[in-house]
């Protein structure tokens, strides 16, 4: 066992692209667990929250990656309900928004700022020890040595229903817009969303959240680590 990891360690990398399941999925999990969870894709928003803020043109990369080198984002990882604030502002609600939904592929294309961010959420994993952590490079990028990799995927209708449902949105708009995010956040030169290698695939598109997690929670018991 690694030098300063609590014992019972146990990493969760779930990937994926918008409207599979990925939060809901990975909070529950980490309930279940007793774990903590890092919602990673939070912690993007919440910069360029910062970068809309600030006034900064977005294909500006480095001043960019100024602002969101100065920020002071904060980020908790309970997973029954957490804060994000970023300079003592709570922008849980704001980095939910069209506004920064639209911007965040771009932040995110910047290498200093996936730089950033990485080398933060490797600290906290490392820090929790036992931890589900979600976002789109997890399994590749950030925790390539997590004890489960799971890549999940839904059908491009399924994934724009859902999402549609949860931002009071039109279902069209919404398969165009997660079309869009998917296509950005795949073709990018640093860190693109793509499943790991040695990741287990899901596809929920008719499965319900309990039995998503009950499969994941029997994939960890099968390598002895839940």
């Amino acid at each position: 066992m690694e030098e300063n990891v609590p014992a019972g360690r146990c990493v969760v990398a779930v990937d994926g692209p918008s409207g599979s399941g990925k939060s809901t999925v990975s909070r529950r999990l980490a309930v279940s667990l007793d774990a903590r969870y890092l919602d990673t894709g939070a912690m993007y928003r919440a910069l360029t929250w910062a970068v809309l803020r600030s006034g900064v043109e977005l294909t500006d990369a480095e001043s960019v990656a100024k602002v969101a080198g100065e920020a002071d984002l904060r980020l908790g990882t309970d997973p029954r309900g957490y804060a994000v604030t970023v300079d003592g502002t709570d922008v849980s609600t704001d980095i939910r928004g069209p506004e920064v939904t639209g911007a965040v592929s771009a932040v995110a294309a910047v290498g200093a700022v996936r730089e950033l961010l990485v080398e933060r959420q490797r600290r906290m994993i490392a820090e929790a020890g036992r931890i589900v952590v979600e976002g789109r490079d997890i399994g590749s990028v950030v925790a390539p040595d997590a004890d489960l990799k799971v890549y999940l995927t839904a059908s491009e209708a399924a994934r724009a229903k859902r999402r549609s449902a949860e931002d009071a949105a039109d279902v069209a708009a919404t398969a165009a817009d997660l079309a869009r995010r998917d296509r950005l956040d795949s073709t990018r030169k640093v860190n693109p969303l793509q499943q790991a290698p040695d990741a287990v695939v899901l596809d929920t598109t008719e499965l319900g959240i309990d039995e998503v997690v009950a499969r994941l929670r029997q994939m960890l018991t099968e390598r002895g680590v839940a």
